[in-house]
């Protein structure tokens, strides 16, 4: 006798398990969370640092790669953009999701200040701003079609 040939003779008990199963599903179904966005943080920090009057080349020799090799040492980073133009110098800093906002602020500061008496004296305190979000999109899709 295999299970199958109980639930044919007995076709109620069959509907009752059946209908048994059919409550717990919809028991775990409103009951299990659904997040259709789900928390997620995203910072990014950018060091900028005026130096009027300067190349691009010394700019990137004498500001940007001090910051840089400083800013690399903190936690948390995905990855780090420069660019060095005449007079300006700006690091992008990409941390990595859901880092601590306020955190990275402070250790990028505290990075940034232990170098700055190696920088130029004509060149400005260098700027650190913080910008947290959704800068960057979770999933990108792309459909084509030969119709």
């Amino acid at each position: 006798m295999r299970i199958t040939d109980i639930f044919i003779k007995r076709p109620v008990l069959a509907a009752s398990i059946s209908f048994l199963i059919a409550l717990l599903g919809l028991q775990a179904l409103f009951q299990m969370q659904v997040r259709q966005y789900p928390e997620m943080t995203n910072t990014v920090v950018t060091v900028s640092t005026g130096y009027y009057g300067a190349g691009a080349d010394l700019i990137q020799g004498f500001i940007t790669q001090p910051l840089e090799q400083a800013i690399a040492q903190a936690d948390n980073i995905d990855f780090m953009t420069s660019q060095s133009v005449m007079g300006k110098s700006t690091i992008t800093v990409y941390m990595k999701l859901n880092t601590d906002p306020s955190a990275a602020l402070a250790d990028i500061l505290a990075k940034t200040n232990s170098v700055r008496s190696q920088l130029p004296k004509e060149a400005e305190d260098p700027s650190v701003t913080m910008s947290t979000g959704s800068a960057t999109a979770v999933l990108y899709l792309g459909f084509t079609s030969q119709n």
